[in-house]
């Protein structure tokens, strides 16, 4: 393709190329497209290098982006022609003494991304600083201070951003700020949420996690709308613990605060996709209030004293127990190297008896073995049937209610401070923050089952 086509043509290719050649249009053009499926108006997108080429795409006016087959285009005009510029730019951020002083660390994630239509993937592009550019309100909040730690999607975060996440929230707090908010993908969240709370402990203000299920060039994103919630809730909620702040219901009516160690991703695409489990939220937050759910939490204080113990051992790993898993599972890990060993067993906390004397093994090898549910709701009891009585024999240490996710990066924290099998069960079995609940609430499991009828009365009148 000459280098003035391609420069015209982003990305366009085959048939899509010709199309766009005998229409006479271009790329970024706002045009007006007859097919032989409609009318459409919009502006043309560059093309994704990874897709096929018998297709020209389309941003329609309400924000969404639509493929077109080619060979059904029957004309198109050419209404205006200015190439979009989808750099947010980066602006210093107003200061108002009157108004508290927020840090926001950037990690990377949905919430600060961006379309990247060479490829049509969602790539970490905002810095903390291009939020601001994207979303003014929040200097009707507060005094923000960015800083970028990193620009990695969630499943690239581990024990090297955790560790380097808690050291910076020290340094912040110690540096007198009113209110720490980290942005972060939301995939892992709830590990890096569970991990602050076991390595920032004592905090006097609070730790807001934040992130976005949908991307901000779609016309329903809720990155702005959550960020203005995380940044309210850092600046003026009386809750000092490390929290994840989302959407509550589906739609745009307030978020919801949830702590740390209790709350978990459960489902892949709804804005409203975090739970507290086995618990409550902390508080509802909208832009402009907090309204506390709870009525015992870590209370914000003026002091400057916080502990960091910023340590990890990756020597860990969570086994999801499933129907004739076999003992080498359990073996390959010991031989690997393994120090510490979560399972998400069935029911109460169960595996099969062939793993018996791989769970021996490990115990005698030195490995922690704990057990959690991977029915998520309830706590292991492995006093009630046989099979548990027979694992406690083995060494395998129940883990109360604790989430299979804490529990894990739990043990990692834990493996960091010893060697020893009954110190650190002792370290696992202490509750640090919510980790282990003695109880939980009637409401906090509470499951509604569409197509019921008497689910979807009630349904019919809540807001959705």
């Amino acid at each position: 393709m000459p280098e003035s086509d391609a420069i015209v043509y982003k990305g366009y290719r085959g048939t899509a190329l010709d199309k766009l050649k005998a229409i006479g249009v271009r790329v970024w053009s706002d045009v007006v497209m007859e097919t032989e499926q409609g009318r459409f108006e919009g502006i043309i997108l560059p093309r994704s290098e990874t897709a096929d080429h018998d297709h020209i795409v389309i941003k329609l006016k309400n924000g969404y982006n639509i493929g077109v087959r080619a060979s059904k285009v029957i004309s198109a005009k050419e209404v205006s022609f200015k190439e979009a510029i989808y750099k947010i730019p980066e602006s210093e951020f107003p200061r108002d003494d009157r108004k508290p002083n927020v840090t926001l660390l950037g990690t990377g994630g949905t919430i600060a991304s961006r379309l990247d239509y060479r490829t049509g993937a969602v790539i970490p592009a905002f810095t903390p600083g291009e939020l601001y550019g994207a979303v003014p309100e929040l200097a009707d909040i507060c005094n923000l201070k960015t800083e970028k730690l990193f620009g990695v999607f969630s499943e690239n975060m581990g024990p090297e951003q955790w560790i380097a996440t808690a050291e910076a929230i020290g340094r912040e707090i110690r540096n007198g700020v009113d209110g720490i908010v980290i942005g972060h993908g939301t995939d892992t969240m709830h590990h890096t949420s569970a991990i602050l709370s076991f390595m920032v402990q004592n905090s006097p203000v609070p730790i807001v996690m934040v992130g976005s299920q949908r991307s901000s060039d779609r016309p329903s994103s809720d990155a702005a709308l959550n960020l203005r919630h995380a940044v309210y809730a850092a600046a003026y909620a009386d809750i000092a613990e490390s929290m994840i702040c989302m959407f509550g219901p589906t739609s745009d009516q307030y978020g919801l605060l949830h702590p740390g160690t209790r709350v978990r991703k459960m489902h892949s695409s709804y804005r409203s996709t975090f739970r507290t489990i086995g618990d409550i939220p902390l508080a509802k937050v909208t832009t402009d209030s907090i309204t506390p759910m709870q009525t015992t939490y870590n209370q914000r204080r003026s002091d400057r004293n916080v502990t960091i113990d910023a340590v990890f051992d990756p020597r860990v790993t969570i086994v999801y127990y499933y129907p004739n898993m076999q003992p080498d599972i359990i073996d390959s890990l010991v031989a690997n190297g393994y120090r510490g060993i979560i399972i998400a067993g069935t029911g109460l906390g169960h595996v099969n008896k062939p793993l018996y004397p791989a769970l021996k093994r490990a115990h005698d090898a030195g490995v922690a073995v704990f057990m959690t549910v991977q029915t998520l709701w309830g706590y292991v009891q492995m006093y009630v049937y046989e099979t548990g009585r027979e694992m406690l024999q083995l060494g395998v240490v129940p883990c109360s209610n604790m989430l299979p996710e804490t529990a894990y990066v739990k043990l990692g924290w834990a493996l960091a401070h010893s060697t020893d099998l009954e110190e650190i069960g002792r370290i696992m079995l202490h509750p640090i923050c919510r980790e282990i609940t003695p109880r939980e609430p009637y409401n906090g499991y509470l499951i509604y089952q569409g197509g019921l009828p008497e689910i979807e009365d009630f349904l019919k009148t809540i807001k959705r």
